[in-house]
């Protein structure tokens, strides 16, 4: 009972802060598109000095997609070993119970 009467408060609180923020006009809300002011369209511009660090060139491209390649090579032939090691341990103990009931 207590656990509902908390939960009333909760929603009862947000519902009074939404009707606040409602009164005020100056809150801005989702949808109103703001056009960029100078400073921020600098900011989004393209730096000549960073240019070299950018990684869209073929070579950084070819390395990045052999390192993938690897990485799953490696994750296949882990889940592999795993998967032959549960196989022969089960076999090994299937030959065990056998030989131990002759």
């Amino acid at each position: 009972m207590a656990f509902l009467l908390n939960k009333a408060a909760v929603f009862s609180r947000f519902r009074s802060q939404s009707r606040q923020l409602e009164d005020q006009p100056f809150v801005q809300r989702r949808g109103y598109h703001v056009e960029l002011g100078a400073r921020e369209k600098a900011l989004l511009e393209e730096d000549p000095a960073l240019k070299r660090f950018k990684s869209h060139k073929k070579g950084v491209r070819r390395i990045r997609r052999i390192g993938d390649v690897l990485t799953i090579v490696v994750v296949a032939g882990s889940c592999y070993e795993i998967y032959v090691r549960a196989v022969m341990r089960e076999e090994a103990r299937k030959q065990a119970t056998s030989a131990s009931k002759e």
